[in-house]
């Protein structure tokens, strides 16, 4: 119960901290004025300080919860057909599919991205799946699909995907610096407003983009695995 109030003593915090960050966001409310650079920069400071909170308290819960049978005897909600799915494609490839778009990502990384991939692969792992690590040289493609009225953030620099490098760090790759691993940013139209993550050998990056242009006829590279939810 001691850890339990400490915990809690510090989530009070965070959330303070969070609270704190509204109040250059307040002022606009009474009619101050700020500049369109200063006013990203605090409305990504606020959602930092919440993403944090979150997380926090997400990992909090998960360490304090009773297991089966608790808090009412009602059953987890899975968090895993909203966030996404993981896969291995033809060879031995990493298929992420996250079931959002990238966010903006303009001043600071988005916490909550990283968590959110990390969790899917701790998932995967736990199901007796092995994430395949590339020692070598690999390639990270991120292919955005979406509505162009569904794009939130239309330049690439401006997107969180630094967020994906991060969390497959030391899980699948040894870095994320240059001479370690190559980055490709793509968006494809699409009805649907998804995002997929693939990791693979540098080596393999002709047969990728050559499957992912329809070379091959073999329709979508996506979902030729067993998906893991």
């Amino acid at each position: 119960m001691k850890d339990l109030k400490q915990d809690m003593a510090k989530i009070q915090t965070l959330m303070g901290n969070a609270f704190s960050a509204t109040g250059g966001l307040v002022a606009l409310a009474d009619g101050g004025v700020m500049s369109e650079p200063k006013l990203q920069q605090t409305l990504e400071k606020t959602a930092a300080e919440f993403e944090k909170a979150a997380l926090e308290l997400r990992a909090l819960c998960e360490t304090h919860c009773p297991g089966v049978g608790g808090y009412g005897k009602r059953p987890a909600a899975s968090f895993y057909a909203v966030t996404g799915h993981v896969e291995k494609l033809g060879y031995s490839w990493l298929h992420i599919q996250l079931n959002t778009l990238l966010p903006h990502c303009r001043y600071q990384t988005p916490a909550w991205l990283s968590d959110t991939i990390r969790r899917l692969l701790d998932d995967f792992e736990a199901m007796g799946n092995s994430i395949p690590f590339f020692r070598e040289r690999a390639m990270l493609v991120i292919d955005e699909h979406s509505e162009v009225e569904g794009r939130r953030v239309f330049d690439q620099d401006n997107k969180g995907w630094k967020a994906v490098c991060n969390a497959l760090k030391g899980r699948a790759i040894p870095d994320d610096d240059q001479y370690t691993l190559a980055v490709s940013l793509l968006s494809t139209p699409s009805p649907e407003n998804i995002c997929h993550i693939t990791l693979l050998d540098l080596r393999d990056a002709s047969d990728f983009f050559a499957l992912h242009s329809g070379d091959y006829a073999f329709g979508s590279i996506y979902g030729r695995g067993d998906p893991v939810r």
